[in-house]
């Protein structure tokens, strides 16, 4: 009998990213980069970050939140995601734009909020540099994502901002692979015997 993973305060993946591995058994999560915005014993949450739903782009998805106005930025792709409350928005946004009350701190330079103020903001010149939305998000109930890595679904790299807010979304998964030093190519999915 197997023991259950316990979480590690001092280890909380949230501000790094979660990167499928070749073993990961669920399809809506393959080759998935998550940016990781809370772990603890009781739950972890993420946004997948390289699932851009087809068609949807921030500037679309403006006017029927019912705010009027083109983004001061740029006009990202609106990700999907995760599986979780897919209609739920949420933009992950540069620090240069926080408000303590309607935002989560997840590193030193990105938050992530939900609150419709920040999606006025992104039309105004208050606009964080960066920002990116998404609709739904990926969660774990307490010890099954811990429960997930041991079975090595998931790799665990340093989240890096530029990743987090290229329009790129097919040069996720091998740039966050990177960032462990990996290359896809010498990863199996089996493991093998000698």
């Amino acid at each position: 009998m197997s023991e259950t993973p316990q979480f590690n305060a001092e280890h909380s993946l949230a501000g790094h990213f979660l990167v499928a591995g070749p073993s990961m058994r669920d399809e809506r999560f393959a080759n998935s980069v998550i940016l990781m915005c809370v772990h603890n014993s009781e739950q972890a949450m993420g946004i997948i970050l390289n699932k851009p739903k087809p068609d949807l782009t921030l500037s679309t998805m403006l006017p029927a939140l019912d705010i009027n106005g083109a983004p001061t930025h740029e006009d990202s792709p609106v990700l999907y995601g995760g599986p979780v409350e897919t209609e739920r928005g949420f933009v992950l946004h540069s620090r240069d734009y926080y408000e303590p009350k309607n935002a989560l701190p997840i590193s030193d330079t990105l938050a992530l909020s939900t609150s419709k103020s920040v999606l006025k903001a992104l039309t105004t010149s208050e606009a964080p540099r960066h920002a990116v939305l998404a609709l739904g998000y990926a969660g774990w109930a307490g010890g099954q994502l811990e429960f997930e890595m041991m079975r090595n679904d998931w790799l665990i790299t340093p989240a890096s901002d530029q990743i987090v807010f290229s329009s790129d979304a097919s040069k996720k998964w091998k740039q966050a692979l990177a960032l462990a030093g990996i290359s896809p190519e010498f990863l199996s999915s089996g493991s093998g015997t000698a």
